[in-house]
């Protein structure tokens, strides 16, 4: 089967399509083994978003190939969920007998996002041990040359 002419994917258009054999990612399922029966779960997001990546060449000899911009669709390298500022990411509901299974889900399920409870992240704010660094936050311990300190709070 031949390949579509580049004029078909010139200009990107509407919405990225989610093709379905691209959207193998690890969905709810490690949520989904430790609440099995006891707990539900709704998890709002899903990494329908396919980013897709235009390999160049950088070695010697790959001024000489033709391709550049041309047919710059890019082949897929992975999915993502487009989140806004604000937005629930995923919720639990669950009995009052069950409240330790589902804390215990949610803590294996926060892997990757922020590193402190809510009440450690407002006293360390209020210390001013935490800086914001664009989407993260700076730590600074309370050891350490004063230097440093002062640079980070400055």
């Amino acid at each position: 089967m031949g390949h579509r002419p580049v004029r078909c994917y010139r200009y990107c258009k509407k919405k990225p399509y989610p093709k379905l054999r691209f959207c193998r990612g690890l969905s709810s399922e490690d949520l989904e083994a430790y609440m099995v029966e006891s707990c539900g779960k709704d998890v709002q997001l899903h990494p329908f978003h396919v980013i897709r990546i235009n390999k160049m060449l950088s070695c010697a000899g790959a001024d000489r190939l033709p391709t550049g911009m041309r047919s710059a669709f890019g082949k897929p390298q992975g999915t993502v969920a487009r989140v806004h500022i604000g937005q629930v990411i995923t919720s639990i509901r669950t009995k009052l007998q069950n409240k330790e299974h589902a804390i215990e889900a949610l803590h294996w399920a926060k892997f990757n996002f922020i590193k402190f409870n809510a009440d450690e992240f407002e006293d360390m704010v209020a210390e001013k041990r935490l800086i914001p660094d664009g989407w993260w936050v700076k730590y600074t311990p309370s050891r350490g040359p004063l230097g440093k300190r002062q640079d980070l709070h400055s």
